[in-house]
């Protein structure tokens, strides 16, 4: 049985409220990374966007820095954290101001899969061989003038 490991990727700064987005992080927390990206293709909410975001990205740090198959991929963790606030003032009626804050939040994907299996290697001396035969077999063009 091929061995599990686990890779991470950070979505940090989405401008979203922390409640929106773990909404729609609630929906594919859990299940395969195939089956995540189709559902958030059809959540019609702004924080899918940036949830799928960050499963991608995930997933491409899997396979392609880690060498894991992407077809057994799965969501170990996905959490929805607070990140910093912005405050700012709307104006309001009799020339007052009124205090509000932009929220963010931050996005972090934990996928696990097993290792991609490794292709047998061939050594040198049959690639060589190899390449005498294939060359030895191919027939000679004449040149036409």
């Amino acid at each position: 049985m091929a061995q599990q490991y686990t890779v991470r990727a950070y979505a940090k700064g989405v401008d979203q409220a922390p409640r929106k987005v773990g909404q729609v992080a609630a929906l594919v927390r859990g299940r395969t990374v195939a089956d995540a990206l189709v559902i958030l293709d059809h959540v019609p909410r702004r924080a899918a966007l940036a949830v799928k975001k960050a499963i991608e990205s995930a997933k491409a740090n899997a396979t392609n820095n880690h060498n894991l198959d992407g077809k057994t991929l799965e969501i170990t963790t996905l959490s929805v954290t607070a990140g910093p606030r912005l405050k700012r003032f709307k104006p309001a009626s009799r020339g007052r101001a009124l205090a509000f804050q932009k929220k963010s939040s931050h996005i972090l994907v934990e996928v696990s899969g097993a290792e991609k299996p490794k292709k047998a290697s061939v050594t040198t001396t049959e690639v060589k061989a190899e390449t005498t035969v294939k060359a030895a077999a191919k027939p000679v063009k004449k040149e036409s003038k």
